[in-house]
């Protein structure tokens, strides 16, 4: 079954950085865009970016644009998100997703998540 584990996040100080890492399984991950989620406490999902099947292309979130960069290695079945000049209202549980079609924001399964914590 499709399989999706984060790690990365950590505790760091507003302006810091992190990156994020995500590991896929039971799926043909290159056949497959890929997204970054993010869920702070209280509030719903909301997608921050998404890369192509090949990585050439990616979109953000304009909350996270220019901050935050989205890539992948297919040969390792994985997807990364560097994050840079956190802010404290970018704490949230991190979730990676797969998105099953073309529109950018729609995902099918996520991962149990990584938590990002930014505070002094």
């Amino acid at each position: 079954q499709v399989q999706l584990v984060e790690s990365g996040g950590g505790w760091v100080q507003p302006g810091g950085s992190l990156r994020l890492s995500c590991v896929a399984s039971g799926f043909s991950f290159s056949d497959y865009y890929m997204a970054w989620v993010r869920q702070a406490p209280g509030q719903g999902s909301e997608w921050l970016a998404t890369i192509t099947t090949l990585g050439a292309n990616t979109r953000y979130a304009d909350s996270v644009k220019g901050r935050f960069t989205i890539s992948r290695d297919n040969a390792k079945n994985s997807l990364y998100l560097e994050m840079n000049n956190l802010k404290p209202e970018d704490t949230a549980l991190y979730y990676c997703a797969r998105v099953p079609g073309v529109a950018p924001s729609e995902w099918d399964h996520r991962g149990r998540g990584t938590q990002v914590t930014v505070s002094e």
